[in-house]
């Protein structure tokens, strides 16, 4: 039987957000990073730990077959790679820091000076599109400390909380791209690894939608049923429950997180009482 090969980092900020995306799946690994490939007993699967750098390259010739990777990655790889869908984990952005005693936010500072980074592809996209013309010094390590001596008049990496820039005397100024963890195939996918990829993307959908959901309950008076059920924003239609007290019912329904307190204040305007929030598992949907 056909075996889905993906591939996650074996070490860096995706590892363990990787494993935990597996793990809320379904999907439980015998072996640790330690190993290069481990085997999944429960899925049609198997894990290959790999350098966050090499991943791109090994999706292209098909060596594995999908992989858990920073959008950033891909982007400044620039490799023949779908992405299948986005997870949510591990959001960054990439982004051009200046000094911070440098008073403009402006791209134009930039032109004709020298910019330290480790995403030579994806600044030099950049610039070229915005017509600036700059010194591009692509360096591996630590590119913050650039400025500070002397080898560049400002840098372009990857923010998460900005404390690194600040720390080392930097501020953000503009925005190249935003970023985040996702799910990307090769273009080399047989038929039936198509379709077990299809069953794994379900599973990742499910736990997704669920993670942005909650499950809402809350008592309301027979006559504002009307008026809850339309703040509502429910995948059909929300159920309603008699409860002892005439003239009551219990209303049980699902929302997003992202909307999460905008529609408790209007539950809560148009007469619903006792709401209760419970966290969700999973959502076939």
């Amino acid at each position: 039987m056909s075996k889905l090969k993906i591939a996650i980092q074996k070490s860096g900020r995706l590892y363990e957000d990787s494993l935990q995306l597996l793990k809320d799946c379904g999907i439980f690994v015998n072996n640790g990073k330690d190993q290069l490939k481990v085997s999944v007993d429960n899925f049609p699967m198997e894990i290959m730990y790999l350098r966050n750098s090499d991943i791109p390259q090994y999706l292209e010739d098909g060596v594995v077959d999908i992989a858990v990777v920073g959008e950033n990655l891909l982007a400044e790889k620039q490799k023949n790679i779908q992405i299948v869908q986005k997870l949510g984990f591990s959001k960054c952005r990439v982004s051009l820091a200046v000094p911070k005693d440098v008073e403009t936010d402006d791209l134009s500072y930039f032109q004709g000076r020298k910019i330290a980074t480790s995403y030579p592809n994806t600044l030099k996209n950049f610039l070229e599109k915005k017509g600036i013309i700059s010194d591009i010094h692509i360096i591996s390590g630590s590119v913050e400390i650039a400025p500070n001596i002397g080898l560049a008049d400002g840098i372009c990496d990857i923010v998460s909380s900005g404390s690194t820039l600040f720390k080392n005397g930097l501020r953000e100024t503009v925005t190249i791209l935003k970023s985040e963890a996702v799910l990307a195939k090769t273009s080399l996918l047989d038929t039936q690894k198509e379709a077990i990829l299809d069953k794994f993307l379900f599973r990742i959908k499910s736990v997704l939608k669920a993670k942005n959901s909650k499950y809402i309950l809350m008592n309301v008076p027979d006559d504002k049923i009307s008026d809850i059920a339309s703040v509502l924003p429910v995948m059909k239609s929300p159920t309603v429950i008699p409860l002892a007290e005439k003239g009551w019912s219990s209303i049980h329904s699902v929302i997003d997180e992202e909307r999460f307190w905008d529609v408790i204040d209007e539950l809560k305007e148009n007469g619903a009482q006792d709401i209760l929030i419970i966290p969700i598992d999973k959502m076939v949907i």
